[in-house]
Parts: C-alpha cells; structure tokens; sequence
C-alpha cells in the first residue's frame, strides 16, 4: 500500500531588507504597548525581565511582561538590514550542504517558496530603509540561478495603509494598488501568479472576492489550537483574524460570506502557521498532527508554514527540520516531502493539469480585443492589464462575450487606441497552471508564457 505523504512547504514573505534601529524599536514599544524607552541598554534590560526602570513598570501583570518579551526576542529584532546582508544568508541557505542537511523521503532537499512583494505607493519617508520601487525585490530572487533551479516565486502584498508609511499594513483591496502592481508584473516581466500569501496575514471580504477571481491557490489560514495572540495590537481579530477556521491540516474551500469557514467558493485555502514569530507559531505538536492526519485518512497532506526573507532563516529552518524529523520517526508509516507551494496543492487535490489554451486576437478594424480560453479557467474572467504609450498601467474588466470568450474595446469611454502600448493577459487553470500573453501594438507580435507547470 502506497504511504501517505506530508507535503512540506514554506513561504516566505519575501520583503527584502528591513534596518531595524534603537529608535524603530523605542517607537514599536510606544505604539503596541504604550511604554517609554529610549535607549539599547533599557531594551536589554527587558530582554531580561527587569522592568524596574519603567514607569509604571512595577504594576504591569505578567502577562503583559510576557507579552513585551515575546516582542523583544532577540532573534526577532535582529534583522537584515541591507541586500548584503540578506546575499549572505542566501547564498548560505541555498547552497546544497544546507538545503540537504535532512533529506525528505524521496531524497530530495529543503524548497524555499518566495512570495515577493513590491514597496510601492508609499511617501518618501523610509526610515527603515524598505527597498522601494516596483519588481525590485522579484528582480532579486528571479536573478539568482540558485533560487529558480529549485524554487518556486509567487506573490506577497501588503494593502496601502491610509498614512502611507512604510512600516504599516492597511486592510483594504479596494483603493490600493494591487491591480497596478500586479499588471506591471504581467506586461514588464511575464509574470502572474497563482499561489498568494497574505500581508500580515490578513484576509478581508474586498482581498476574498479579489483572490476568488485569479488566483486558486492561498496559504493564509493561521488557526491555533492554543492561545491565538498574546500581542495587544494583534488581538481581537485585528491582524490575521482565522479564529473560526480550521485548526487541521486540509485545504478548503472558503465561503462566500466568511473567508474562515467551509463554503462552496472556487479557490483553495490551506493553513500557514509562522515558523518563529510573536504570535500563532508552529509547534511539534502541530507538526506531529500533519503526520498524524497523513496516518489516519490514509491521505496526502500539506504542512505549511512561514517566515521573512530579513531574518535569519537558517535558524527557523533548522527548528522545523528538527520537528520533521521527530515526526517522521513518530511515523514511520508516513513519507514526508519539501514540495512548491503550487506542486503541493495540485498533488493533495488530486488536481489535473490541463492546458487552458489562453488566446489573444486584437481587431483593428473595431479597435476590439478578443480573449478566449478553454473551460478550464480559474475565475470568471481573465485578467486585463494595459500599458500606455505615456507609461501608464491599468487594469479592467472584460465584456462577456460567450462562454469562454471576452472582449474589450479601445475607445473614448476606455483607452483610445492610439495610447496603447501594450497589452497583457493572465488566467490560471482551476489547478494552478498560469497562462500570459503580453501583446505588443506597434509590431502586433505577440509573447506566450506557461508557469507553475512543472
């Protein structure tokens, strides 16, 4: 009999490099715990339990001083501030002594899954020296051959905070920028993905209707069997709220009204807990249950999880290699396998790879774009991204032509057709697979690209 496997995957929410300063950290003390502290020497003495030189120090529960000591954990405020730094890291944590130090059960080695997102839309003021500018950070990681000869990019976004700084998360799809960036994605680098990590987190009604329309695969869920948070600025739902979701390791289909139950909706949702972080960690007992589930249904499993590309990675990954491995001598009956975060899904739900055939032709004569796919597609529509002859990026909505078959046309109620540039098509298969086309008006030439078909 076949053993069941335990598809090992990890995410990182690739943001690049991240300065973490005395002052950044005085100021993150002020704004989530509402005390004062103004020097190094001051936050090493609460690293340590001495609160003695707070003001009101004296009178803080142990809750709360175990709360702020979470947050100061050394490893967490200890970051990589500069590409250099995270080069270093990486050249470390890709090589393959180190991708091969625990091999999973078909001899393979450790996949990174690297979610990039861009730091766009922002004011000038960076303090913290994010790496600002679209494909940046994606241009990074896509450069370094020992990352795409064995992993897998996909895509991480943080919506724009209302005070547009860039240490903040705001919560809203609509309004922000994600159409932007990713239609500059498309058009500039070929690219669309679709497997998705939250930013923060964070899922709302606006981000849930957005996903269900293009991209199948989401590693959000965060739901703990213990202590949800213990951080004041985190609770209550207000980051990362997936208190009603389930606490297994499956993926789901969410609900149309509520992300965090089980519903009839198209896209996939499996569970992501953080590898080393202030709240909602995973434990050996939680990779003890993957095995477990694997084990009791007989079936594949996914077993999540994720980090930052600014901390120090080999740290998380060496923790959650040594839970794997206590696992899978618990369960010798279950094989475990560093799988992508796209390969993983398609395996678990026994998902079929069909080509969907996406194909672009532009009228002239009615200035009309014509997109059809075969019936296979993810969603109700493809997604539509235009760039200017001004180099301008926008997105918008097909007309529903027939089934499989939408329209768009070019004229004063939309983009006259003089100020195209170019053109670009994106849509995922129901498993995964993404199809683009970038169209280029001045040559009327035409550029096809299959990812996430491996």
């Amino acid at each position: 009999m076949k053993k069941p496997i335990v598809y090992v995957v990890h995410c990182i929410d690739t943001e690049g490099p991240l300065y973490q300063s005395t002052q950044a950290i005085c100021e993150l003390l002020q704004s989530t715990f509402k005390i004062k502290v103004s020097s190094q020497d001051e936050i090493l003495a609460l690293q340590k339990g001495d609160f003695s030189h707070l003001s009101g120090g004296a009178t803080l529960d142990s809750k709360a001083k175990e709360a702020i000591q979470t947050f100061l954990d050394p490893h967490l405020l200890h970051s990589h501030g500069s590409w250099e730094q995270i080069d270093v890291m990486l050249e470390s944590i890709t090589a393959p002594a180190f991708r091969n130090a625990l091999l999973d059960s078909f001899g393979g080695g450790w996949i990174y899954n690297w979610f990039c997102m861009d730091h766009t839309g922002f004011d000038g003021y960076n303090p913290r020296r994010r790496d600002a500018g679209y494909h940046n950070i994606f241009d990074h990681y896509a450069g370094l051959k020992s990352v795409t000869d064995y992993d897998h990019l996909s895509f991480h976004y943080h919506p724009l905070p209302f005070i547009a700084d860039y240490h903040a998360s705001g919560t809203r799809f609509w309004g922000s920028n994600i159409t932007e960036i990713l239609s500059r994605r498309l058009i500039d680098r070929h690219f669309f993905p679709s497997t998705f990590r939250p930013g923060f987190h964070t899922e709302r009604p606006d981000s849930h209707f957005f996903l269900e329309q293009w991209i199948p695969f989401d590693y959000a869920n965060q739901s703990t069997k213990g202590l949800d948070t213990n951080q004041p600025d985190c609770g209550d739902g207000r980051f990362g709220d997936w208190r009603r979701a389930t606490t297994e390791w499956e993926v789901y289909h969410p609900s149309h009204d509520d992300y965090q139950v089980k519903g009839s909706c198209r896209r996939y949702i499996a569970r992501c807990l953080n590898m080393y972080a202030r709240l909602r960690c995973i434990t050996q007992d939680d990779v003890n249950d993957a095995f477990q589930r694997a084990l009791k249904t007989n079936d594949d499993v996914i077993l999540a999880f994720d980090c930052h590309d600014y901390r120090d990675m080999s740290f998380e990954v060496n923790l959650l290699r040594d839970m794997i491995k206590n696992a899978s001598l618990a369960y010798p009956q279950v094989h475990f396998k560093y799988e992508k975060a796209d390969v993983a899904m398609r395996a678990v739900l026994k998902l079929d790879k069909k080509p969907l055939n996406l194909r672009l032709e532009y009228d002239f004569s009615h200035n009309k774009l014509h997109i059809q796919t075969d019936s296979n597609i993810f969603g109700p529509q493809p997604f539509l991204a235009i760039k200017t002859t001004q180099g301008q990026y926008f997105h918008d909505n097909f007309d529903f032509y027939q089934p499989y078959h939408w329209t768009y046309t070019f004229d004063r109620n939309t983009i006259p057709p003089q100020a195209i540039e170019k053109i670009g098509v994106a849509s995922n298969t129901n498993a995964g697979v993404t199809e683009l086309i970038v169209w280029d008006k001045a040559t009327n030439t035409q550029s096809k690209t299959t990812l996430n078909n491996a």
